[in-house]
């Protein structure tokens, strides 16, 4: 892994499936070395607008830049060195034990039959133990309860090096101990970190910067003391919020309300405007 990740950029990204605009014109950055957080109500496009940046997800039009290389016109060999992946839910259906998902991470660097060589099992044993599952090595990922399912799926991402790391949602079903062990060890990652989140206090508590996805479109992005208010959650979300300074981590809190509307009432142009973003600073957890 790079030491402090790589630049990436999306320039006007729109993505059509099955005919359906999905997202929209989307532009964001997250710099080298910090924590992009993208956040939204179900179905704003946040899991789409990252499956284009680590590429399973052609763009329609519009330019993902890792670095100064056009993401989708590299061969598949450099994505995979490039960008690893966490999602919320991944290969629990198959009979591969913890060791052997951790392990995959390496076939990037050997290819699918190369053969493992020191540097990849130090990879391993390194990713194993940053993540705590070094004693879930033989057991079958299928046994695992989620949290520790999570943890082995970060633990393959840190085996692959790569400069960039996305994550879907990681902390759904997670619980509260769960939550901040996984982020806490993101945010201290020597790469570019990209994540989607529901929670917006961990959102705001780990990210350096957010982009707020309102029906396809990209309608707020900043710092999270910029772009959390509570007329922003009323508009994007639908429901009142609170929001003040958290004194544990200096960084801005919500507590939630009423729904202000039901969710099928809410307005095809319900957007708030753009706030600009301040310069970034990789989050870190107090």
């Amino acid at each position: 892994m790079s030491d402090n990740g790589i630049e990436v950029h999306a320039h006007e990204i729109d993505i059509d499936i099955a005919g359906i605009r999905i997202v929209s014109g989307a532009t964001m950055s997250a710099p080298a070395g910090t924590v992009v957080g993208l956040i939204g109500p179900n179905g704003s496009g946040k899991s789409s607008l990252l499956k284009a940046i680590y590429r399973i997800l052609r763009p329609t039009a519009g330019v993902v830049m890792t670095g100064d290389d056009d993401l989708w016109t590299k061969p598949p060999a450099y994505a995979a060195n490039t960008i690893a992946v966490v999602l919320q839910d991944d290969l629990t259906e198959f009979e591969f034990t913890v060791g052997e998902i951790v392990a995959l991470g390496r076939v990037p660097h050997r290819g699918r039959f190369g053969r493992r060589t020191q540097d990849d099992e130090r990879a391993i044993s390194s990713a194993m133990q940053a993540t705590a599952t070094e004693h879930l090595a033989d057991r079958y990922i299928a046994t695992l309860s989620g949290g520790e399912r999570q943890r082995v799926f970060l633990a393959r991402a840190l085996a692959q090096q790569t400069p960039v790391l996305v994550l879907d949602e990681p902390t759904n079903h997670l619980d509260v101990l769960a939550q901040i062990e996984m982020l806490d060890l993101v945010v201290g990652l020597p790469a570019t970190v990209l994540v989607a989140l529901h929670d917006l206090n961990l959102a705001a508590t780990y990210c350096d910067r957010l982009y707020v996805l309102d029906q396809g479109r990209i309608v707020a992005h900043g710092t999270p003391a910029e772009v959390l208010t509570s007329e922003l959650v009323a508009t994007v979300y639908g429901v009142a919020a609170q929001v003040w300074t958290n004194p544990l981590t200096g960084r801005p809190a919500l507590a939630f309300g009423s729904a202000l509307r039901p969710r099928a009432h809410r307005s095809d142009n319900a957007m708030s405007p753009s706030v600009t973003a301040s310069t970034p600073h990789k989050g870190q957890h107090s």
